[in-house]
């Protein structure tokens, strides 16, 4: 692979140095572990996968997408229903509501384009038993990470809802175990273990689609109905998380708008559905120009997620503002841990020139991300600081000094 033959290059060149990567102890002593083992043998899962479960998984993300647009107008819950009227066909769509069944009138039997409509949602339907076959295929024969089924359930709830649609993103862990389909390599699936589900959308894109979600809190309590609000510290009138009784907690995040007086205190969100977001900095630079995956969850969601090279960088930077106790310890290892594999997986799949296009952006935002950039490079696995170090053309020790 291209990082096997950089480190061979390397090595031929006496270019490798900096730190060697130790894990902390702290006091989640089973995370601790289980981050350390996957750092220490982040190489050896590191293996790409083969040609036919990548062209399975662009099939699934191509086909989930598909679905996910048709489903905005036409619900894969309900059917067409073509009724005669002196003669002539009339479709109309029927579907499921609380107070039973209802229907809407969609057009003629005689405008094609309608009635191709009506043939496509038919396809879907059909399509589905197939779409959870490749879900099933890609995670056992292809050996490609999935999210655990709660998160699954809430983030396909939300993708049915018109999440994604309106252009919000998948973030965190969740997000993280879409790359290993994305990039067409294997992830360990350690660094993918999560109590939480983040979802950000940028103010301005929120304030300017000109539509909104359904009530968040019903769409969460449709999965669990033990979810609640939970008030905003700043502003209890405002909520930007929600949680189960489980403790399982939902968020929804966007970019600090320029200043730091929007710190800590929530944006309100017109396309969230009555749900306020965190201002994160940051956070713009993760999600810009996201890309378009599949979470295999069901029968494929359909989602947004940060581009990969600007996830790493990002993580990167958010691990120097982790908090010093035993999560903040926790969270801050496993940032280091998703940077590394990301840039190695970035370098195999010969996609380093777009990890040295986000890094040096980052870079070049000021003396605050360069402070927070080095410390998160000191994190890194050897083989991490050794990607990144190819993606820029220069040697490892240098990292963080240009």
């Amino acid at each position: 692979m291209a990082l096997e033959k950089a480190t061979a290059d390397m090595a031929a060149e006496g270019r490798f140095g900096g730190l060697e990567h130790k894990s902390s102890e702290f006091e989640i002593k089973e995370e601790a572990t289980a981050l350390s083992k996957a750092a220490a043998e982040d190489r050896k899962q590191m293996k790409q996968i083969d040609l036919v479960y990548r062209t399975a998984f662009a099939k699934l993300a191509q086909r989930s997408f598909d679905a996910h647009q048709f489903q905005a107008d036409f619900s894969l819950d309900g059917r067409f229903v073509n009724v005669p009227v002196k003669g002539k066909g009339y479709w109309y769509f029927e579907f499921p509501t609380p107070e039973g069944d209802k229907r809407r009138y969609v057009g003629p039997e005689s405008d094609e384009e309608i009635t191709s409509r009506v043939k496509a949602h038919r396809e879907i339907k059909d399509d589905l038993r197939e779409r959870r076959n490749l879900v099933g295929m890609l995670r056992r024969s292809g050996g490609l990470a999935s999210p655990d089924r709660f998160a699954g359930d809430i983030t396909k709830a939300l993708a049915d809802a018109g999440l994604f649609r309106l252009r919000a993103v998948l973030v965190g862990s969740v997000a993280f175990g879409c790359y290993s389909g994305y990039l067409g390599v294997r992830l360990p699936n350690t660094a993918l273990q999560t109590g939480d589900a983040d979802y950000a959308q940028d103010f301005a894109i929120s304030a300017g689609v000109e539509d909104s979600l359904p009530p968040i809190l019903d769409v969460l309590q449709s999965v669990d109905p033990t979810f609640r609000a939970i008030p905003h510290q700043a502003d209890k009138v405002k909520v930007v998380a929600f949680q189960n009784a489980q403790s399982y907690r939902v968020e929804f995040l966007t970019g600090n708008r320029g200043s730091d007086d929007y710190a800590g205190k929530p944006s309100p969100m017109l396309a969230l559905g009555g749900a306020s977001a965190e201002n994160l900095r940051f956070l713009d630079f993760l999600i810009y120009e996201p890309v378009r995956t599949v979470l295999l969850h069901r029968e494929g969601v359909s989602v947004n997620v940060p581009a990969p090279e600007r996830y790493a960088v990002h993580k990167l930077i958010v691990a120097s503002r982790r908090s010093k106790d035993g999560l903040g310890r926790a969270k801050r290892d496993k940032d280091a841990l998703q940077a590394s594999l990301l840039c190695e997986a970035l370098i195999d799949t010969r996609q380093g020139d777009l990890l040295a296009d986000a890094y040096r952006e980052a870079w070049d935002r000021g003396p605050a991300w360069q402070e927070a950039i080095v410390y998160g490079i000191g994190l890194m696995s050897d083989n991490g600081k050794t990607a990144l170090a190819y993606a820029l053309g220069v040697k490892p020790d240098e990292l963080g000094k240009v």
